[in-house]
């Protein structure tokens, strides 16, 4: 077929045409069946050999063809690992290849969670793979700088366009109001003017100055504000279920979203949360319409798509273990009737679901009118088009092997790993190292010292001095820890770092060993504000970090990179004070051991 006939027999392919006119000539061509594929995005995985995967028996998920071409869908979020460029491009050809196939040919949207911050977590770090690899969220807040946001935005655009990623499920601007809060790593803290800069940022940097055929569409989360949970709990999981707001500040939580829309977000996810004690119904988000229809759609005019976070609808089994839907307040509710109240409340997407047969069985049987569908189907395809995906759907998979993961963009992303790193502390004391003056700095130490580590590679250790097998051996030690956690009873759970933020009793013990031994810095990854006090007392020095590999990190101890970080956070005293502090209200835990903003220099 050639290009003009291609045009005469979908007209909606001719770009000379305004976007909402081929909207309009696409939409009435749709079937049922299909306007209601455009409605689900599940998730997506890459065949064990690169190419279109079979069904997913650990996430339920069918296989890739069942997907796009039995059921209609054109929306997936791209979960696992990325080894290169090259390799996501050519699944991302097939994929395309696949949904061009079909009856009417409309592209594939793929989108993804954040895949660019550095971890020492396999199952995290499988995430960004070939990417450049970045501080976290929280990382960039404690850099500070605009103008940085703004520039890692732009290059995890040109990442993600290499390969055909067009939709990035972030940036989350929810503020870390309740120290306990398992999700606050990949937010820019707890100031809302900071978070309303740094978001906006962000989004200029994947969007540019309006959405178009170079931009990646951004999804902000989780409205109108996730952070606010009842005792830290995640709404994850039905103990989390509460969001409540004791200290009256709803509307400070809405503040960076009020930034997100003036700098074009094209996307919105509402949180799992249900409020409590508002004005609001004491529904999850995603089911709520005076929060979607009210407060989203009609008081701050956002007309974009909407899509839900995962798996309100239907329960599941995760990893081999149950998994019931997110439904909170309406989980009396049947399956159908969750969709429904989804769709009355404002919402376009059902976010990690893949059964628009649901959706289809509803139309037909009169609970949910088609011209309520067509409303989400239109600006779900709009998007498309802006995006240029019926243009231009492939990619180029020799270009993405040399743009992914380059050597500029791997540089540009420790640079910042480096900057990010934030001092807390740097005075010997007076109950360690005896041969030290009580009071001097131990940071930066001189290159060539015969060093105990604990958390870091020994080849690593042996390139900054000489590796020494016990602290007495030493002439400082570098223990590297991550910020305390309580398990939980099932796997999932403990993605979740949740619960108390004491160090036990073991891991103090350690540290007071050591430190007993030889002056000791003690780097803590805070993903969580944890209760740093008795660490302080006893370790040289104690640094921060939010995602920083193990030769950033030696490059500023050992004076070679400056520091740049600034807490995002308060670091609360101590656990009573966590837990007298209001989760909805900034910076008050009273009396705290280290202020937002904090940071040294070296």
């Amino acid at each position: 077929m050639t290009d003009h006939d291609a045009a005469a027999a979908r007209p909606w392919l001719n770009a000379a045409l305004p976007v909402d006119a081929r909207v309009d000539l696409l939409l009435a061509e749709m079937t049922l069946e299909e306007k209601a594929g455009l409605c689900f995005q599940s998730m997506i995985t890459i065949g064990d050999d690169g190419g279109l995967a079979g069904p997913h028996p650990v996430f339920g998920l069918p296989s890739t063809e069942e997907a796009v071409v039995g059921r209609h869908m054109t929306h997936f979020n791209l979960f696992g690992e990325t080894p290169s460029g090259r390799w996501i491009a050519r699944w991302q050809n097939e994929l395309q290849r696949l949904a061009a196939s079909t009856r009417l040919g409309i592209p594939v949207t793929i989108s993804t969670d954040p895949r660019h911050s550095f971890s020492d977590n396999p199952g995290a770090a499988m995430l960004a793979g070939a990417f450049s690899q970045w501080p976290e969220t929280l990382g960039l807040a404690a850099i500070r700088d605009e103008a940085l946001v703004e520039r890692f935005a732009d290059i995890a655009r040109q990442e993600y366009l290499a390969v055909g990623i067009r939709v990035a499920l972030h940036p989350q601007i929810d503020l870390a109001t309740e120290p306990r809060w398992a999700r606050q790593l990949a937010t820019f803290g707890e100031d809302a003017e900071l978070t309303a800069r740094l978001g906006a940022a962000y989004i200029r940097g994947f969007q540019g100055g309006t959405l178009g055929t170079a931009s990646v569409a951004t999804m902000v989360k989780h409205f109108p504000g996730g952070g606010p949970q009842k005792d830290g709990e995640d709404p994850h999981f039905a103990y989390g279920r509460e969001q409540v707001y004791p200290g009256g500040e709803f509307e400070l939580h809405l503040r960076p979203f009020v930034a997100a829309f003036e700098a074009g977000a094209s996307q919105v996810m509402p949180y799992y949360g249900m409020p409590v004690g508002t004005e609001h119904e004491e529904v999850g988000f995603g089911f709520n319409r005076s929060v979607i229809t009210g407060l989203l759609r009609e008081r701050f005019g956002f007309d974009g798509v909407v899509c839900t976070d995962w798996g309100l609808i239907n329960d599941s089994v995760l990893m081999g273990e149950p998994f019931p839907a997110r439904a909170w307040g309406v989980e009396h509710l049947t399956p159908l009737a969750r969709i429904v109240k989804v769709l009355d409340a404002g919402v376009d997407q059902f976010g990690g679901e893949s059964t628009p047969d649901q959706l289809v069985a509803l139309v037909r049987g009169g609970e949910v009118s088609e011209e309520r569908l067509d409303v989400s189907a239109r600006r779900l395809l709009r998007e498309k088009f802006v995006l240029g995906l019926f243009e231009n759907a492939m990619v180029d998979a020799d270009a993405a092997a040399e743009i992914v993961g380059s050597e500029a963009f791997r540089a540009a992303g420790e640079a910042a790993q480096r900057a990010s790193v934030t001092v807390l502390t740097n005075t010997a004391p007076t109950v360690t190292a005896p041969t030290r003056t009580p009071g001097a700095p131990v940071l930066p130490f001189a290159r060539g010292l015969r060093i105990y580590a604990e958390g870091i590679a020994p080849e690593v250790v042996a390139e900054y001095g000489a590796v020494a097998s016990a602290p007495g051996e030493a002439d400082i030690a570098v223990l590297r820890l991550q910020a305390p956690f309580e398990a939980r009873a099932t796997f999932f759970e403990n993605f979740f770092h949740a619960g108390s933020l004491d160090f036990d009793d073991a891991t103090l013990a350690q540290v007071r060993e050591v430190a007993a031994a030889v002056p000791t810095v003690v780097d803590v990854f805070l993903d969580r504000p944890a209760i740093l006090e008795p660490l302080v007392e006893v370790a040289a020095a104690v640094t921060a970090n939010w995602g920083v590999n193990a030769r950033a990190l030696l490059d500023v101890l050992t004076g070679v990179a400056e520091p740049g970080g600034r807490l995002p956070f308060d670091i609360p005293r101590s656990m009573a004070a966590v837990e007298a502090s209001m989760p909805d209200v900034p910076f008050d835990t009273p009396d705290p051991l280290f202020r937002f903003g904090h940071g040294l220099a070296l």
